[in-house]
Formats: C-alpha cells, sequence, structure tokens
C-alpha cells in the first residue's frame, strides 16, 4: 500500500496524527521555548552530533556564557573550545565560531529569515538551514535528520540506501510535500523528530502503541529492523597515541595542537604516535623528545591504556609520566610550554586529556 499516494485526505492525516502525538509526548526542552534563531540555531549545532540528554547541559552552559550573537562573536575561541570540551567533533564549535562572528559582522546581529539565506552561512547546512526557518520564521521547509529517515522510510516502506545521493532526493521531497499538509511547520518539524528519537526508535520502536501502526509498511510487513536502509558504515582506523606527560612540581608541559588533524586547536601533552601499541619506555622510537626525557626526567609510572572511539578513529592512548626535579632550569621540547593547575584547567583539551589529569595526584 503507497500510503503517501493514496489521497491528499490521508497525507494531511499524516501531519495531524503526528502534531497530536507530539503534544502528549514531547519533551519539555529549552530550545523548544524560544523563537529566537540564535539560541535555536546554537542548539541545533549542540545537537547535530550528540544526544539530547548530553547535549541540554552544554546548550545551558552556552547560553549562560554567550547570550547574545554578538557575545559570541567577541569571545575568545580557546574558551569557546574549554566550553566545548567532551562534546567532540570540536570542528563544530570552531565553524560556530565563525558563524558567530559573521552573523555580528557582516549581517549586523540578525539572521537571515528565509531557507535559501540561511544556508549562506558558513557552516549551515540544509538540516540547520531548515530547523532555523522553521522553528523562528514559520517557513515550511521540511528537517531531514536520522530520526525523519527512519519514520519515512518505515511508514511508506522506501527501501532506498539513505547514504545515497538518489535516496537523499527522494526523502527531502517527500518531507517537504508532508510538511505543507500541516498549518504550524515548526511543530510539525519538532514531532517528527521528537516521533523518531522517542516512538519510532532504531532499535524496539514502540510499534504496540503506534499512532500510526496501520498505516506503516515496515511495521505491516515486519520490516522494522530492515528499514531505513544504510550501508555499512566506514572502517575505523585505529591510532596509538604514546603521551609523555613532563611534570615539574605542580606545573604540567602541554602543547597546542596546530595540525590540521584531530583536535585541531587543544592542548594535549608531548606526543608520539606509533604504527602499534607500545608496552614498555624503551620501545619508544628514538628521537629529540626520547633522548630529552632521559636526559631531563625521571619516569615515574605508565597508564593503562585509554581508547576514544571518533567517527572514523579509535585513538588508544598510553600516558608515561616523567618527573623533573623541581628547582632545575630545562628548555622543554618544541612546542611545550609549562602550565600551571589553573592555567590547564583554563585551556581547551581533548577529553582523553581531561581524564587521565584527574587521575593525576599532585
Amino acid at each position: 500500500m503507497d500510503w503517501f499516494s493514496d489521497s491528499d485526505d490521508s497525507t494531511a492525516g499524516f501531519a495531524t496524527t503526528l502534531t497530536e502525538w507530539y503534544e502528549h509526548h514531547k519533551r519539555d526542552l529549552p530550545w523548544r521555548h524560544t523563537q529566537n534563531p540564535y539560541f535555536i540555531w546554537l542548539s541545533e549545532v549542540i545537537l547535530q552530533q550528540t544526544r539530547v540528554v548530553q547535549g541540554r547541559p552544554y546548550y545551558e552552559r552556552f547560553v549562560a556564557a554567550y547570550p547574545s550573537v554578538q557575545a559570541m562573536a567577541n569571545a575568545d575561541e580557546r574558551d569557546l573550545l574549554r566550553l566545548w570540551q567532551g562534546l567532540g567533533y570540536y570542528s563544530r564549535a570552531r565553524n560556530m565560531h565563525k558563524t558567530a562572528q559573521y552573523v555580528a559582522g557582516d549581517l549586523a546581529g540578525r539572521f537571515p529569515e528565509t531557507f535559501l539565506d540561511l544556508l549562506k552561512l558558513p557552516g549551515v547546512g540544509a538540516y540547520t538551514a531548515a530547523a532555523i526557518a522553521s522553528f523562528a520564521f514559520q517557513e515550511k521547509v521540511a528537517v531531514v535528520d536520522g530520526n525523519v529517515y527512519r519514520v519515512l522510510a518505515r511508514v511508506f516502506g522506501i527501501e532506498e540506501d539513505i547514504t545515497t545521493t538518489g535516496a537523499k532526493k527522494t526523502f527531502s521531497v517527500l518531507a517537504n510535500q508532508l510538511i505543507q499538509m500541516s498549518d504550524n511547520p515548526a511543530t510539525y518539524n519538532q514531532a517528527i523528530m521528537e516521533f523518531g528519537a522517542i516512538q519510532c526508535t532504531p532499535v524496539s520502536p514502540d510499534c504496540l502503541l503506534c499512532p500510526l501502526q496501520q498505516r506503516c509498511q515496515a511495521y505491516l510487513t515486519g520490516r522494522q529492523r530492515m528499514l531505513p536502509v544504510k550501508s555499512k558504515k566506514t572502517a575505523v582506523r585505529e591510532r596509538y597515541f604514546n603521551y609523555i606527560v613532563i611534570r615539574q612540581g605542580d606545573r604540567i608541559a602541554l602543547k597546542e595542537r596546530t595540525q590540521k588533524d584531530i583536535w585541531q586547536h587543544l592542548y594535549d601533552f608531548c606526543l608520539i604516535e606509533t604504527e602499534e601499541p607500545l608496552e614498555a619506555f624503551r620501545e619508544l622510537p628514538e628521537g629529540k623528545t626520547l633522548n630529552w626525557v632521559l636526559q631531563e626526567g625521571i619516569l615515574k609510572g605508565l597508564s593503562d591504556e585509554r581508547t576514544q572511539v571518533l567517527s572514523h578513529q579509535k585513538i588508544r592512548a598510553r600516558f608515561w609520566l616523567v618527573e623533573v626535579p623541581e628547582g632545575r632550569k630545562v628548555v622543554l621540547p618544541d612546542g611545550l610550554i609549562f602550565c600551571k593547575p589553573s592555567e590547564t584547567e583554563r585551556l581547551p583539551k581533548p577529553i582523553l586529556v581531561v581524564d587521565y589529569l584527574k587521575s593525576l595526584r599532585f
């Protein structure tokens, strides 16, 4: 049964059913109580790769620290990255800062009010532009995220691979046809995303109490686990980080990551990356860094392996703690600077480094 093409009435019923469900089941989230495009944009950037339960406290901290787009534009990037610490995908934070500066400067603090104009903002894609346009300005343009893919694929029995360009066009066209049947595009967009998040979930969807049950092609044919169709993920690359943690008294040597790699503009320790995991200090490749440590420092300990999984990488890190006697004047290896605890706290760091620092005792 092709429910979508069955009749205009049934199409309109899809939007009505979702919005009625939403009014009874929606979560009380702070960004749903505003039409301010700055706050909506901020929430969408934070939630792009982040679950609501994790993202909400970050949103609240950012609103408190930067209550306007002008305030964010004036922020020091290191302070912004420090506040972002733990969310990952740090390029989102850097792009967010650039967009705030553009809006505050070139656009005199006013966000564009249409989907097409919002797309012109640096770092703003179709999904974020649609969210701002509909939530803040009531434009009838559909958001299409993972939750929307899942709901539409299951309800309408769409078997196209959602990672392909053709499928993305199919879902976008369908989503934008459906939103035209709603009198309130902001509520409709919130409703379909919320429905996918808490009712039509990836695993074990609540089909028994689903208001779309008898119209859902996946339910009627037993294909809930098969839809949406998504090709396998790219293999995860494993990287082995050997951190040399140089400590003198209560000071720790840190270095800014300036390369175009993960964690750009964040601070970590002296790093030796190897192709295989190492178990002993003597296995570290010889070089200036190792020679410096052998001459100036005393090896005090080795941490257990700690891991952090990124989108396409898995970082496996070990931390080699090296003590430099207090009072000795040393010239640190290139790029490293000694930081006191208060300075270390203020600098933005990968969560892997943050967690290790918490385990150190001074």
